[in-house]
């Protein structure tokens, strides 16, 4: 409920909440709650959950309302939140036992609805043998010492026209890179519009690339023009917290060289951690996506973000098509937006039965030796309690 001239905030949330077994949705957001009471989590259908701004006295509740899915939150409050110990506990079975009898009142329709819900979640993987020009990524020596880590697929069947959903698009993968990436240090996320066939080259030292929103420039002279102009942030706003692509530079700090990603034409389409480039913008008439996860951590920690960010599309792309919004807007979301975005869901339409096509990629070295494949027969197992995958 939101503040409408004289309309009250909500202050107070009651247990007495369990008692709407059929609630789907519930956006409760900007009001003055303080505490969630765990009967929240005895709502069997509820699947969208809003609560941002909000000032709740369990701060990493709080960090959850903000950036997590309604299920994370739901969990977090069924196991009794932070601090609980037995007694908690004990009222957990107790809730837990409510739920079964209810299900069971209700004739199971809670947990039909839930599993209508999963099977409409669907990827299909498309194998390297199967594709008639299957993408490789070549990684050269060079790159070893800067970013040695690599995962690529290819994702087709998107839906990002519609509405905003470009914008909630972009602002997933910002939120992707400052939770699971660990606001880049883990992992950089790269998305690129898949408009030719890529025979891609993995590389370091990158010759001219164009910068999303900027004119083409070489790597170490973006660099040097980054630095100027996150010290001209600095002065300007008189503290030491700078904004933008400049909170990545520390991540160069002390390379020689630089990682890139270049096409089959030689031209550079992404470097991480920094910046993507203009020929590969994502924009609302993109239909097929090359996906690149890099790390100078592990190769796992690449497979558990690329997991993550196929299930959050995967998401994107059934709630676009289950609510109506006007086919509108322009292409100019040239990075990914910050803050909270609204996902309440409006009238339903026919969701069409066809998934999301993920395709393979070979990562191999310069002698061919591969590398690495994804996705294999082991990888989206992080998230197949949610997504189905047709192998």
């Amino acid at each position: 409920m939101r503040d409408h001239g004289s309309v009250r905030r909500v202050a107070e949330l009651g247990a007495a909440i369990a008692a709407l077994p059929a609630l789907k949705s519930l956006d409760l957001s900007h009001n003055h709650l303080t505490e969630l009471p765990a009967e929240l989590a005895d709502c069997p259908r509820l699947k969208e959950l809003n609560l941002r701004g909000n000032r709740l006295k369990d701060k990493r509740l709080e960090k959850m309302v903000n950036g997590c899915q309604a299920k994370s939150i739901l969990e977090y409050l069924r196991a009794g939140g932070r601090g609980k110990g037995k007694a908690e506990s004990g009222r957990e079975e107790s809730r837990k036992k409510k739920r079964e009898k209810r299900q069971k009142k209700d004739g199971g329709d809670g947990e039909r609805d839930e599993l209508e819900d999963v099977s409409r979640l669907l990827v299909k993987v498309l194998h390297v043998s199967e594709s008639p020009a299957p993408l490789t990524v070549r990684v050269g020596a060079g790159v070893k010492d800067v970013r040695p880590f690599i995962v690529c697929c290819a994702l087709r069947g998107v839906t990002l026209g519609p509405g905003n959903a470009l914008k909630r698009f972009l602002a997933a993968q910002t939120k992707l890179h400052e939770d699971i990436c660990e606001k880049r240090t883990a992992a950089t996320i790269a998305t690129h519009d898949l408009h030719c066939s890529y025979s891609n080259v993995c590389s370091s030292c990158p010759g001219q690339i164009t910068p999303l929103g900027r004119k083409e420039i070489k790597a170490k002279d973006l660099v040097r023009q980054l630095q100027l102009e996150a010290e001209e942030q600095r002065k300007q706003k008189k503290r030491q917290n700078i904004s933008g692509l400049h909170r990545y530079l520390q991540l160069l700090d002390g390379k020689d060289n630089y990682p890139c990603l270049v096409d089959a034409e030689g031209v550079v389409i992404s470097f991480p951690p920094i910046t993507n480039s203009e020929k590969t913008k994502i924009k609302k008439s993109t239909r097929d996506l090359f996906l690149e996860v890099t790390s100078d951590a592990s190769l796992q920690i690449c497979k558990d973000v690329m997991d993550a960010l196929i299930l959050k599309i995967a998401e994107l792309n059934r709630f676009t098509l289950e609510n109506r919004e006007d086919d509108s807007g322009s292409d100019n979301e040239s990075d990914a937006l910050c803050g909270p975005v609204n996902l309440n869901p409006g009238q339903n339409v026919q969701q069409t039965s066809s998934p999301l096509v993920v395709e393979q990629v070979r990562v191999v070295d310069t002698d061919g030796n591969l590398k690495v494949l994804y996705p294999s027969k082991t990888d989206l197992a992080t998230v197949s309690s949610l997504l189905t995958v047709m192998r």
